[in-house]
């Protein structure tokens, strides 16, 4: 079987950081494709559209990037593989293994085809645990040479999601756990850099990063892990259905010297 993840190698020497982008698949696998509502599945909503394309410098300064193959309704990367919530609050979130969109329309043909527990096993070893074994890899190997590693979990969302947050989300919103995945000095510099530009910057609200940097993050092993949340609309139309090559590079400007920063604090 072929992965269920591409990866983007640098273009000069790598650097101790890991670029990942778990959303932007569209693709499903072939023995699951009679099951989801076919208008749904031509166009999976809850894609963070393009984003790997918004990130196509990051290569050129020696980052590896790994992005998602498959659509996060084959299986959620960004979730706990016990379906555990990542929020407490009362907040409507997709699960590991959604049978709704994020507005609550049924993307399976029927209930029939709702994924069971077995189901749900086979999902986690064919597509979720390789991309986390990879990133694991890929964390070790920058271990290995530098003895430390950032790993950065790129994310986009829609400008407004009723469902989740009542109003607009802020431009971008930087996650760590309540400063639990990454050095309180690389979280700075992020912050610093990301608010050089006319953009409302979040910290930890009211996103605080999902499983991925959750998982990985551990700076007591130098091992240190962010996760941005950004409006779809920074980078793409304002129907939020097509890259803006204008806008994603106004955001490249921001973007580009934040990461050259880490990179020299690394």
């Amino acid at each position: 079987m072929t992965n269920p993840f591409y990866i983007i190698e640098p273009t000069i020497k790598k650097v101790p950081f890991i670029l990942s982008v778990p959303h932007c698949g569209t693709e499903f696998p072939k023995e699951l494709q009679e099951d989801y509502v076919p208008e749904m599945m031509a166009s999976p909503d809850d894609t963070d559209w393009f984003v790997q394309d918004l990130y196509n410098f990051a290569n050129e300064l020696g980052i590896t990037i790994i992005y998602a193959k498959y659509s996060r309704w084959v299986i959620d990367l960004n979730r706990d593989p016990e379906s555990k919530p990542l929020y407490n609050d009362g907040r409507i979130i997709t699960g590991l293994t959604s049978t709704t969109d994020f507005f609550g329309k049924d993307i399976y043909i029927s209930k029939d085809k709702i994924p069971n527990q077995e189901e749900i096993e086979r999902r986690l070893s064919t597509y979720y645990w390789p991309y986390y074994r990879k990133i694991e890899a890929l964390l070790q190997d920058r271990i290995e040479e530098f003895g430390k590693v950032l790993l950065w979990d790129a994310h986009s969302i829609r400008r407004s999601v009723p469902t989740i947050r009542k109003g607009f989300f802020p431009d971008m919103i930087l996650g760590n756990n309540d400063e639990k995945t990454a050095d309180k000095n690389l979280i700075k510099i992020t912050l610093d850099n990301l608010r050089n530009g006319e953009f409302e910057v979040n910290h930890n609200t009211p996103f605080k990063g999902g499983h991925i940097t959750r998982y990985f993050g551990n700076p007591t092993k130098n091992v240190h892990a962010l996760q941005l949340e950004m409006n779809k609309i920074l980078y793409m139309d304002d129907t939020e259905t097509k890259f803006d090559e204008n806008r994603a590079n106004v955001m490249r400007k921001i973007l580009k010297p934040t990461f050259q920063e880490l990179i020299k604090s690394l």
